[in-house]
């Protein structure tokens, strides 16, 4: 049950300071608590972990700069080794397995699950020596604040503190250890059976390092399997791709900040988007208004209504708030605790996943006007009606007047889903999306008798639909375009027959899908669009973070005709109405 590559042998296993050596993304497994999360390498090195939340500053941060993001290595000593990294059955739980001539020897990495308003957060490391004998090395070299603050080292005989003005953070190890330049180190050896386990927890001032037999550690281990496999047993989904489904659900659970419900969009910050670099680079550790409406509806549809009941409540506490701007009701994005501000700001010290910078804490498209998202907001309270609780009567009379402003403001320029950073435009997906927000509340106020003003919301609605095929379709392109004075293609304008606003079998539709799929598929992956074409502000040649697979344009416009189908992608995500 393997979910991330294996790391094959080499030569030499690169150290975690080597300057220009960074691990591929896709080497990295993830594990959290459903406060935070860390990256774990298939080498051993977690090289991202925020302490306590997704977006508190890192503790660990290497995969953003080798010698200055800080890390927390396990590996055998040597270099005569390879490993495979994979989960533990239905669980979140990782385990990376080394092997050698000497021995076979594994870290089981997790952290548990703590009871609601529980503390500490704790990062747990098993060793366990499965054959032979294995020497292992340990390095733990923090470095808080995204390497900006400064911290002192104290040992104790129970492990170690690194304490900083803002944090401190307690290892528990059942060995001695010794300093190193800003951190600590071990060598050791085990034999077969043998075991050791490193705990890693934020503590109070004054605190000390525990002591956890491993006995205790045994403990938290088989609570957090029973954690993940009590919850992944709610899920009704039967089919074929069983096991790909429930590690994906599994995943995004892991992106869920319990205290609220929020969903984080990635747990990690200035990733590149391009596999040659750029200024692409964003901090993505909020909740977007778009990205949870779609996990609202994975949620449910898989049986997990829990999950979608706490997030419908911190969703409806968004629009019930009343902002005092002009760019609406709702911002498209929110802190995992619902503020509202996290400016942007460039970490000028750090280099960038392999020198690919700049790193950005904080993200200014928090103020950008995106009007498709009154569109995913409100298609989710409808299915959330439809399959969860529902509306209740406080909330419609909230959610109507956003659908009032709708009416209002539709047809306003604004920077669109790919949050481009080259002006306004008239975009087609925003309008799109528009009209789904009113189709949407009509059909809940229909079905549910609610109080609307649906003689005007019909007409708006109308009038929508009406200009997008008069103005969003190109008869020279003979495709729908990415804004109404543009022949450039868009990968959003997909959505248009999974959220019904056009016949899958339509002429202009298939017209539009074979344009997409010769104009901006690549290697079986599809573009979001041409910036070349269609200058969006930002530096590289072409956007390539965000993909819809091809595969749905043929499994579309297969031998019989067109079907639905759902498919993903972080920034654009159907859903499927009925």
């Amino acid at each position: 049950m393997r979910h991330t590559n294996p790391h094959t042998g080499v030569s030499r296993i690169p150290e975690p300071t080597d300057a220009g050596y960074y691990l591929p993304i896709a080497e990295h497994g993830l594990i959290g608590d459903l406060h935070t999360v860390a990256l774990v390498g298939t080498e051993g090195t977690i090289d991202w972990y925020c302490c306590p939340r997704f977006d508190a500053p890192s503790l660990f941060g290497a995969i953003l700069d080798r010698k200055r993001g800080g890390y927390w290595r396990i590996a055998p000593a040597g270099t005569d080794w390879t490993t495979k990294q994979l989960y533990f059955p239905d669980t979140n739980i990782l385990i990376t397995r080394f092997l050698s001539s000497h021995g076979v020897g594994e870290v089981q990495d997790f952290m548990p699950v703590a009871a609601s308003g529980r503390q500490p957060h704790r990062l747990i490391r098993r060793l366990l020596c499965v054959r032979g004998q294995v020497t292992f090395r340990v390095e733990v070299e923090p470095r808080f604040n995204y390497g900006r603050e400064a911290h002192q080292t104290h040992l104790y005989e129970r492990g170690a503190v690194f304490e900083s003005p803002a944090l401190s953070i307690a290892l528990s190890s059942p060995l001695p250890l010794e300093r190193s330049k800003e951190g600590v180190r071990a060598r050791f050896a085990l034999r077969a059976g043998q075991s050791a386990t490193f705990v890693l927890e934020n503590i109070g001032d004054g605190e000390e390092p525990q002591h956890y037999s491993e006995g205790d550690t045994r403990k938290a281990f088989d609570d957090t399997v029973a954690f993940w496999r009590r919850w992944l047993s709610r899920s009704r989904y039967g089919g074929r791709w069983r096991e790909t489904v429930h590690r994906s659900a599994l995943t995004l659970k892991l992106l869920t900040y319990a205290p609220t419900g929020a969903i984080v969009a990635a747990p990690t910050t200035s990733l590149p988007e391009q596999p040659s670099g750029g200024a692409r680079n964003w901090d993505y550790r909020y909740t977007w208004i778009r990205d949870a409406a779609f996990s609202l509806y994975a949620l449910l549809r898989l049986g997990f209504t829990e999950e979608a009941e706490a997030f419908m409540s911190w969703l409806t506490e968004r629009f019930c708030e009343r902002r005092s701007t002009q760019k609406g009701p709702l911002q498209i994005m929110y802190g995992i605790d619902g503020r509202a501000e996290f400016p942007e700001e460039v970490l000028e010290h750090l280099e960038g996943y392999r020198g690919w910078g700049p790193v950005r804490v904080g993200n200014a498209a928090a103020d950008q006007l995106q009007l498709d998202i009154y569109g995913e907001l409100i298609d989710s309270v409808y299915l959330y009606n439809k399959y969860g609780t529902p509306i209740y009567h406080d909330a419609w009379e909230d959610l109507a007047r956003v659908v009032e402003w709708v009416c209002e403001h539709w047809d306003e320029a604004d920077e669109g889903i790919w949050e481009t950073r080259g002006g306004r435009k008239r975009f087609t997906h925003s309008r799109l999306m528009s009209w789904v927000a009113i189709e949407r509340a009509i059909r809940i106020a229909r079905q549910r008798g609610l109080p609307a003003d649906l003689v005007h919301w019909l007409s708006v609605r109308d009038r929508i639909y009406r200009q997008i095929m008069a103005h969003a379709w190109h008869p020279k392109r003979k495709a729908f375009v990415q804004h109404y004075d543009t022949d450039v293609l868009d990968a959003s304008v997909l959505l248009m027959p999974l959220v019904k606003f056009i016949a899958p079998t339509d002429p202009r539709w298939l017209s539009t899908l074979d344009a997409i799929r010769e104009e901006l598929v690549s290697d079986s992956l599809v573009y979001r669009y041409n910036p070349v074409a269609s200058r969006d502000g930002l530096e590289g040649r072409r956007a390539r973070s965000r993909y819809a697979h091809s595969g749905m344009l043929r499994r579309w416009r297969g031998p019989g005709g067109l079907t639905k189908h759902s498919w993903s992608s972080r920034r654009c995500l159907p859903t499927q109405t009925t």
